[in-house]
């Protein structure tokens, strides 16, 4: 996201209301406005196309399929992500542009072989099991390789830094999937829950061309060096687990609770626990304004302290190193505390908002006693995102990767506890996992802040790793005065 505090801080440097509206809404286009675009024509595709004249087991299948579709697109996506993510960064740092067209090709073969070895044995169970048509698993395979390609392409998109056209092609391609799946229905007569899986697969398929295009418009060259990014994978293998057990954990919970008595067990191979999911989309959206609020705030504050460190650090005095650490982290506790507390009244009046509503639109009951733990859970997760990221900004990958295993464990091990509570107390792990999470990530920041000089300064070093025989210890031989190190050399 660097690059967008320049024109955060003109707009709120106004000072009115107006350009304190306009700045959330500016902040949430270049975050999670693709993300609401997608969620906004899954719902748009229910009720225009008539769902309640379908039969239950066509829901259910419908509503399994695009929850498994995001589910397990996220999570093929999630180990490469942040690796690829840091080879990009590096590459134009060194201004070597022509070897990220290599890195898109590579990843994205990568990333769908591996969901392609997940998907596949899925939809033949699901076919010569569950009985699913052919035309059916076929269409649900290819919207999540298709959604698979997207999200792996919002990576490069990030670099161009032009996020009101990447917030374009998102509405371009949902507003000609939810056409399609009209026409599907109303012109050719097709069922509608299957017309609004081949519409959203459609669109899943145009915002991947799109994106594609996009890619290449910004990076023209290929330099043909794919083995590069390879050698990235083996040097960041922290970055591969943290990532994918943050991600994991994410959803780890909906997991255990598939195997409860609440599960719902759809054509003998979809499983899921309907309304312990549906508490969880709603709890997630209670307090996705986090991602927003600190996206804005660190790059209009956190990433000039951090630039100025940086520069202290490749030319300035020992003082002014310490006077710029010192400042840096007093900017990371303010951006931590500013945080949970501007989010906290956010996610106080969505909640009551949600509790209001929720037994309206259907969704009280069973569903409405899971919701008031699992916000309260999401509450602290995304602040622990936020120091993870943090982190990341100080190359600390142990951090990270000790924060994400813990976070992904305690949520696992709180859940098969929580399944043994009252609903209410369901989504207790989620709360305790982090928790936990935060609280490791927050104490590995003030060791950070500790021990930040050797972090910085002593990780190099003066000889090169190699394989072989270790020479010799002894550098002068005390009776003869001859260097022994030339002698070897001459050897």
């Amino acid at each position: 996201m660097a690059g967008i505090g320049v024109k955060l801080n003109k707009i709120y440097g106004k000072n009115t209301i107006t350009s304190s509206l306009y700045g959330f809404f500016y902040s949430t286009v270049i975050t999670i406005a693709p993300m609401l675009l997608v969620f906004a024509a899954v719902v748009v595709m229910q009720l225009l196309l008539d769902f309640s004249s379908a039969g239950y087991a066509s829901r259910e299948l419908y509503s399994c399929t695009v929850l498994y579709i995001f589910i397990f697109s996220l999570l093929v996506v999630a180990p490469f992500n942040s690796v690829i993510s840091r080879f990009m960064s590096d590459m134009i740092y060194e201004e070597r542009f022509d070897d990220i067209l290599p890195c898109f090709y590579g990843g994205l073969l990568m990333t769908t072989a591996v969901g392609c070895c997940l998907g596949v044995p899925f939809c033949l169970r699901e076919h010569f099991v569950g009985g699913v048509p052919v035309y059916y698993v076929f269409t649900s395979f290819c919207g999540y390789t298709c959604l698979i390609m997207v999200i792996y392409s919002m990576m490069y998109l990030s670099i161009s830094k032009d996020y009101k056209r990447v917030s374009i092609l998102f509405f371009v391609s949902m507003l000609c999937a939810v056409a399609a799946s009209l026409a599907f229905r109303y012109l050719l007569g097709m069922e509608s829950t299957y017309s609004a899986l081949l519409g959203l697969t459609l669109g899943f398929f145009l915002t991947a061309v799109l994106e594609y295009g996009q890619v290449k418009q910004f990076f023209p060259g290929n330099s043909g060096r794919y083995r590069t990014m390879l050698g990235y994978f083996r040097r960041y293998w922290k970055l591969v687990f943290s990532n994918f057990f943050y991600v994991l954990g994410l959803y780890v919970h909906n997991f255990v609770f598939w195997t409860t008595p609440q599960r719902t067990v759809v054509v003998k191979t979809f499983v899921c626990a309907e309304a312990y999911d549906a508490a969880t989309c709603i709890a997630m959206f209670t307090n996705i304004a986090a991602s927003v609020i600190f996206i804005a705030r660190m790059e209009m504050r956190f990433r000039f302290r951090y630039k100025a460190y940086t520069e202290a650090v490749i030319g300035g005095r020992w003082a002014d190193i310490e006077t710029a650490k010192r400042r840096m982290f007093r900017q990371v506790a303010e951006e931590l505390v500013n945080l949970v507390r501007i989010q906290f009244i956010v996610s106080v009046i969505v909640y009551f908002s949600a509790v209001i509503l929720m037994p309206r639109i259907g969704y009280g009951g069973l569903a409405l006693e899971f919701y008031h733990c699992l916000a309260a859970g999401y509450f602290p997760l995304f602040i622990m995102y936020s120091a993870i990221l943090f982190l990341y900004y100080f190359n600390d990958l142990t951090g990270a990767l000790l924060t994400s295993v813990l976070f992904c464990s305690v949520v696992f091990l709180g859940s098969l506890f929580g399944t043994r509570l009252p609903y209410l107390w369901g989504g207790i792990g989620v709360f305790i996992g982090s928790m936990t999470g935060f609280l490791t990530a927050y104490f590995r920041l003030r060791w950070l802040e500790r021990h930040l000089d050797a972090h910085v300064f002593c990780t190099g070093r003066l000889l090169k790793r190699a394989l072989g025989r270790m020479p010799s210890g002894k550098v002068l031989d005390r009776r003869t005065g001859k260097d022994e190190t030339e002698l070897i050399a001459r050897r």
